[in-house]
Parts: structure tokens; C-alpha cells; sequence
């Protein structure tokens, strides 16, 4: 792969996907697309072209990039009927960007290999934010060449583009991440619950918060959202559940505790019991506000009332 433009497809036009594959787009490349629901109006509205199935995205494309909520969807996409592996000749590859599980992501790249193409694992971290702003960290795995190629493409979508390791590397970089977000996540909750509840106010704890060593980008955009009281998903609890449920279920395989990480998953379930599964995962401050029979907002002097 090359600075030069490229025949890309890109499967998985949601809430991230779709400015990604505008990045793509404004970077000069041909793009031939095919998602399951509606077409994004901008994609639409783009020179991009429509695919009715998966299978012939990937005749088409040189490089086939996918970005889907969860494994199944993964499998499905790549070895369904009509899918992607149906369209591959030679010479091709395949980048996966969707969170899935590192293992089968190794039993995939052995299966596109055997095709005679190239594989990339390549998660990203930044949520809807890093998407728009092409701001994403990248984490890869795969072969060094493969990915020398193919991150020039990459770099249109992302600004901490890291090759971690051999297939399935990017993948467990990314469910290390995602124990990383949810904790801190669970902190900054916590925290401004406390600041709150104590009397002070919220927005300005924050603030001073985020001039010492407890600044965090959590604590900057989510911590803001948790303010606002602004539950508008820009990463879907339901999705952090999957990515903690890999982390735990690993954890287990490998005899390790991670028990912070299961408390946090208790956390999203609450939120989940009480119809959040689509709010954003900085809404987990929601399941420690119905704990303390307390609300970000709400003024200290209330409580009891």
C-alpha cells in the first residue's frame, strides 16, 4: 500500500465507521462500501460507491477494511455467504478495526492468509470524537511489512498508529485499553459524585481536576458528558460490556483477577438493568448515582427531601 489513492472498501458504516470512511474519501481514495443498515446520509450523499453485499466489496477493493460491533458480526462479514473472503483474489488484504476476540482474530488472519492476502488487526481507541477528528489511536497486529504498507491508509483515519505484535496483538491491546477506560471511567465517576454530593460543584471540580495529576482525556470529554448528565452514545455501553466480558473471560482462561475490571462490569449491568444498554459508557456514573440515591446536579441540600 501507498500514499498513492487507493481502491478501499469499508464495511460497517455506524456511529464510528461512517467518519472514518469519510477521512478515507477526503484523502483522495475510491471507496466502495456496504453496511446492513441505512446508509449515513454523507456517505450517501459522497462519491463512494454502494455495494449490495460484502462479497462484492471485497471484488472490487484492494484493501478491505471492516469496522463491526463484535465478533460474530466479524465472522459473518468475512466467511458468510457473500462475504468478503468469496471476493478476494491474490494479493488483496483484509484490515479489521472492529474490537473483537484476539483468538479468533488469529484463526481469521490464518484463513485470509491461506487466500494468498494479507491480514492487519487494527482496533482503535478515541470513540466518536477520535473518529470525526481522525484523531484515533490505531493499536495493530500483524506481520511488520503488512503493516509498513498499509498504514500510510491508516493515517488518514488515526495519529497513534503502534504495530504491537504478531496477528491478534492489536486485539489484546485493545481489551487492555478497554480495562483501562472502564476503571478510569468508575474513578472519574466516583469522584465527581463525591465532589458533588459533598457540595461543591461538579463542572468546577472538574476543571481544577484536569490541571493536575488526575487529568485524563476520560476526565476531559466523558467527565464533561457525566456533568451535562449527556448520555447521547458515543461508545455504547452495551459495546464496553463485550470488550470487558473478552477481558474477563481471558482473565479466567489465564488465572488472572482482575477485579476491579468485574466491579465495573457490574457497574455497566446496572446501567443495563435500568435500560441503558445504548447510553453512552460514561453513563456507568448513573449506576453509582441510583447506589447513592444521589445525582450529579442535584443540590446537596436536596438529598432527603
Amino acid at each position: 500500500m501507498t500514499t498513492n489513492p487507493l481502491k478501499i472498501g469499508f464495511i460497517g458504516l455506524g456511529i464510528m465507521g461512517a467518519p472514518m470512511a469519510g477521512h478515507l474519501l477526503r484523502a483522495g481514495h475510491t471507496l466502495y462500501v456496504y453496511t446492513r443498515g441505512k446508509l449515513p446520509a454523507a456517505i450517501a450523499e459522497s462519491r463512494a460507491t454502494q455495494c449490495t453485499h460484502a462479497r462484492g466489496v471485497a471484488e472490487r477493493a484492494d484493501l478491505v477494511i471492516t469496522m463491526l460491533p463484535d465478533t460474530p458480526d466479524v465472522a459473518a462479514v468475512l466467511f458468510g455467504k457473500d462475504g468478503v473472503a468469496e471476493g478476494l483474489s491474490t494479493g488483496k488484504a483484509v484490515v479489521d478495526m472492529s474490537s473483537i476476540s484476539p483468538v479468533e482474530t488469529q484463526a481469521f488472519a490464518a484463513r485470509i492468509e491461506a487466500l494468498g492476502c494479507d491480514y492487519l488487526d487494527a482496533p482503535v481507541s478515541g470513540g466518536e470524537v477520535g473518529a470525526k477528528n481522525a484523531t484515533l489511536s490505531i493499536m495493530c497486529g500483524g506481520k511488520p511489512a503488512v503493516f509498513d504498507r498499509i498504514k500510510p491508509v491508516l493515517e488518514a483515519m488515526g495519529k497513534n498508529i503502534s504495530l504491537v505484535g504478531a496477528s491478534g496483538a492489536g486485539q489484546t491491546c485493545k481489551v487492555a485499553n478497554q480495562i483501562v477506560v472502564a476503571l478510569t471511567i468508575n474513578a472519574v465517576a466516583e469522584g465527581l459524585l463525591f465532589a458533588a454530593r459533598a457540595g461543591a460543584d461538579p463542572a468546577k471540580v472538574r476543571q481544577a481536576l484536569l490541571g493536575g495529576l488526575a487529568s485524563s482525556r476520560i476526565l476531559e470529554v466523558l467527565g464533561e458528558r457525566m456533568v451535562q448528565r449527556n448520555v447521547t452514545p458515543g461508545f455504547r455501553i452495551a459495546l464496553h460490556q463485550k470488550d470487558l466480558n473478552l477481558a474477563l473471560g481471558a482473565a479466567k482462561s489465564l488465572g488472572l483477577a482482575l477485579p476491579a475490571t468485574a466491579t465495573a462490569q457490574q457497574l455497566f449491568n446496572a446501567c443495563v438493568a435500568h435500560g441503558g444498554a445504548g447510553w453512552d459508557h460514561s453513563g456507568l456514573v448513573r449506576a453509582l448515582e441510583k447506589l447513592s440515591n444521589f445525582e450529579i446536579g442535584q443540590p446537596a441540600s436536596d438529598v432527603g427531601r
